[in-house]
């Protein structure tokens, strides 16, 4: 088997920056794709706090002016990710969240910060560092969007392109003014290239000038093809049908390991899971938590918004409590929903916790102290709070979309009796449905054997990058054969 050299460009990446499921995919999968002879490093913009974590960084390319300002290249490693880091300061050296501004808005140059990005990805697939030509280019989300067209729309050769859609609700749209700005030719703004109604625009720049796309589950790669899905570009996505695919999210299993985390009162495994009972017990002393030991404790891990359905869950309050299901709560997001769920905790207490914000400690106490884990997303291309809950023995109730169809399997009756059901689904998204579902979750939960079953059958999955990260080998090998079929890879 031949050896593959990639690069992944991408705009945050764990542990180094993180503001959603991008960075722990972007994190884990060079790693995962080792044992395939893939060689991937990633390339990412050169935050503060990405310049302050990295080890040993060495100057590889000097820019005297890339899209209004001075810029070197960083050659650097953290842990086993070998990474080239943009240093930019007019383009990123600034404070909080690396697409936001301090006034909630998103930054005025987000065109050229990412614009840049994938600028020098493409760049870099054209051979700027001799030592470091990448056979495959692999870019993610609309921050990368534009690495396809900067190859296209150039005179030189170039890699073979894939490009991942993590979520397709965040498209990155710019005037169209700003094509001289980003060094776009004139010739690139038209349907086949990288206009989206009357807009540059990046996500489908990368849709349409792509060798390759893939979605993080199969599922949504499917329901993106449809009218109420496809956020607009379900038309170019059925037409490029045949160049997309969806690979399933996995984990880090030592991160998310529970027999070794030290970030949990009691470590255990599954033939240790009474230990559960002390995390369930800090638990509901963090979140001031009625200690009542029969009490199914429900716990949620999510950005509060519209798309993951935590409207619902304030619909389906009253039959939380006439239930005695007890609520473990940690989220940001929408003002208006924090201020909601803020109310109902004080207005429950004993059985409502709400913490408003995110703690990566609490979180994984959730996971391991939790009885289930609810997600009740309108829409989830992947979602991995939810595999996380599995490895953890914490029982997940989801919508069933997207990758949360493709990873949960519904405690039904057939399921049930063939001893392979791991959580609880429901279907449509609404509230009626979900209420239904924490009722059917509430009586799998009074019947301790089947409970345990689910904890244990979910706790044996492979949640793993193992199987992910084979199908993206097999992707990138595949592509690279259809380009060069008379070399063998």
């Amino acid at each position: 088997m031949k050896p593959i050299t990639a690069l992944s460009v991408a705009s945050e990446v764990y542990p180094l920056i993180k503001t959603g499921g991008l960075a722990d995919v972007t994190g884990a999968l060079p790693g995962a794709l080792a044992a395939h002879q893939v060689t991937l490093l990633t390339l990412i913009p050169g935050y503060p706090a990405v310049l302050k974590a990295i080890d040993k960084a060495e100057p590889v390319h000097h820019f005297a002016d890339l899209l209004g300002g001075p810029a070197r290249l960083l050659a650097a490693r953290k842990g086993e990710l070998q990474l080239l880091v943009l240093d930019a300061p007019h383009l990123y050296d600034r404070p909080g969240n690396p697409y936001i501004g301090p006034d909630g808005n998103d930054w005025p140059d987000n065109a050229q910060r990412f614009a840049a990005l994938a600028r020098v990805g493409a760049e870099l697939g054209q051979g700027l560092l001799p030592g470091f030509v990448p056979e495959l280019i692999h870019a993610h989300d609309w921050q990368a969007g534009l690495t396809a067209a900067y190859l296209r729309y150039s005179d030189r050769p170039g890699p073979a392109t894939v490009f991942t859609v993590h979520n397709l609700a965040f498209q990155g749209q710019f005037p169209h003014e700003l094509l001289p700005v980003l060094g776009l030719p004139p010739n690139s703004f038209t349907m086949d290239g990288v206009e989206y109604y009357g807009a540059i625009g990046f996500l489908k720049a990368g849709l349409q000038l792509s060798d390759r796309i893939t979605t993080v589950s199969p599922s949504y790669a499917l329901e993106i093809q449809a009218q109420d899905a496809g956020m607009g570009l379900d038309g170019l996505l059925r037409q490029r049908s045949h160049h997309l695919s969806g690979i399933l999210n996995g984990i880090d299993e030592a991160v998310w390991d529970p027999a070794t985390d030290t970030r949990i009162p009691a470590p255990y495994s599954t033939r240790k899971l009474h230990a559960r009972a002390l995390n369930k017990a800090a638990l509901r002393e963090h979140f001031g938590l009625r200690s009542e030991t029969d009490r199914l404790v429900l716990g949620v891990i999510s950005r509060l918004s519209w798309q993951k359905g935590l409207d619902m869950l304030l619909e389906t309050i009253p039959v939380l409590l006439s239930e005695g299901i007890q609520l473990a709560l940690l989220g940001t997001g929408d003002a208006e929903l924090e201020t909601a769920f803020r109310q109902v905790a004080q207005s429950h207490p004993g059985q409502i916790g709400v913490a408003i914000g995110y703690d990566e400690n609490l979180a994984h106490l959730i996971q391991a102290g939790a009885d289930a884990l609810l997600v009740p997303s309108r829409f989830e291309p992947c979602g991995l709070t939810q595999l996380c809950a599995l490895r953890y023995g914490t029982v997940p109730v989801v919508a069933r979309v997207g990758g949360l169809s493709d990873s949960i399997i519904d405690a039904n009756e057939m399921a049930l009796a063939a001893g392979v059901a791991t959580g609880v689904q429901f279907a449509p998204v609404t509230a009626d449905r979900l209420a239904a579902a924490l009722v059917r979750a509430h009586a799998l939960y009074c019947d301790r054997p089947v409970w345990k079953t689910l904890q244990r059958n979910g706790m044996r999955a492979d949640v793993s990058w193992r199987r992910p990260a084979e199908h993206y080998a097999q992707l990138y090998r595949a592509l690279l054969n259809a380009r060069n079929p008379h070399v063998a890879m």
